[in-house]
């Protein structure tokens, strides 16, 4: 009997090894990037990955109160993260701190976190990124690593992958490792005050995509479940309530983004993921709005929550992106079906080994032609 691919999946799940929470909580940070120091040595430089974003708010990156010797990179998040943009920040990291870094800070959001946690893995691993997406080929610890996110949904400071897009291949796919997931984590919600509503509710409703995707796959388990359960119970606190950008709201949105990272560790995402994927590879949609167009489109899969999606987006009166499939050609139809199916195992987690018999090429086509 041929086994699953699904049995290839986790098996023994690691999470992030300590955290703290709560508002000003940044403040703690030196601490804990002073005693990776203590292990590493007195020479040992401290990497920052910083957002782009924060190039303009010069008070919060002094916040992190980085040494004059250290290493400071902004990551420009306009794109999401590519294999060959992996590589030329690990060199120049590499060169920078001239040995391996006391700790690497990731500090923005998913693009930022993703690469902190590619690097780290590169710097002590020989090869490119590219030779690493997949699962389980990283086979050497990376460098420590300290998750600070202002952003809240995706859930890549709790995850055991960072994903980038190959550009020669064409394929999004992550660098799904144990030794991807983060040492140490921030959860300040005071991070997330600024983030523009849309933004804040396409990257939130990662969170709660992650979730019921796992909840409605084949590949489950008790802990996985209790996550995602209590994700999406967040999730609706947040986004049903009058105001999701309280201080209150944004606390809920920043636990909730863990747990269902935490989730999604243990299980797989559904039918949502693949379609999004193919809309950022060949559309260049950022993965988070890409989510919400395509489960926007994905009502017969997962009609209840499709419609409680819907009422989530009219009760915070967000706008989502239409028509961004229109007038495409057969060639980059037939390039968002190829960036879509490759993607096997969450799509043999929700519609089983067959998914190819539901999802032919002319019914992949159809749906994103919804979009």
């Amino acid at each position: 009997m041929t086994a699953s691919i699904l049995d290839t999946g986790i098996k023994v799940v690691r999470n992030v090894s300590g955290f703290t929470v709560g508002r000003g909580s940044l403040d703690r940070l030196p601490e804990f990037v002073a005693a990776r120091r203590a292990v590493a040595g007195a020479n040992a430089k401290v990497v920052y990955l910083v957002d782009g974003f924060f190039r303009g708010h010069p008070d919060i990156v002094a916040r992190l109160q980085p040494q004059s010797t250290d290493v400071v990179r902004f990551v420009d998040v306009v794109d999401e993260p590519t294999t060959d943009g992996i590589d030329a920040m690990t060199d120049d990291i590499r060169k920078a701190a001239g040995s391996l870094p006391a700790t690497i800070v990731g500090f923005g959001g998913g693009t930022t976190m993703d690469t902190a946690k590619a690097v780290a893995n590169l710097l002590t691993n020989h090869g490119k990124a590219a030779d690493y997406q997949g699962w389980d080929l990283v086979k050497v610890p990376g460098v420590h690593k300290i998750a600070v996110p202002t952003l809240s949904g995706t859930g890549a400071e709790a995850t055991r992958t960072c994903v980038m897009t190959n550009t020669k291949t064409g394929l999004k796919l992550g660098m799904n490792s144990d030794y991807t997931v983060y040492d140490q984590m921030v959860l300040d919600p005071d991070l997330t005050a600024t983030v523009p509503r849309n933004q804040y509710f396409y990257t939130g409703m990662d969170a709660y995509i992650h979730c019921i995707e796992a909840l409605a796959g084949s590949y489950r388990n008790a802990v996985g479940d209790a996550y995602s359960r209590e994700t999406v119970n967040l999730c609706r606190q947040v986004f049903l309530a009058d105001d999701m950008m309280s201080d209150e709201a944004r606390e809920r949105l920043m636990v909730a983004s863990y747990l269902g990272g935490c989730a999604i560790a243990t299980s797989y995402v559904g039918v949502v993921h693949p379609f999004s994927a193919g809309l950022s590879v060949v559309l260049g949609l950022h993965h988070c709005v890409a989510n919400c167009i395509a489960l926007n489109a994905l009502a017969e899969f997962y009609p209840a929550e499709h419609a409680e999606f819907r009422t989530m987006l009219a009760k915070q009166n967000v706008s989502l992106p239409s028509g961004v499939c229109a007038g495409l050609t057969d060639e980059q139809f037939a390039r968002l079906v190829a960036a879509t199916v490759v993607h096997a195992k969450p799509l043999t987690n929700a519609l089983g080994p067959d998914f190819r018999t539901v999802l032919t090429d002319a019914k992949v086509i159809e749906i994103f032609r919804r979009m």
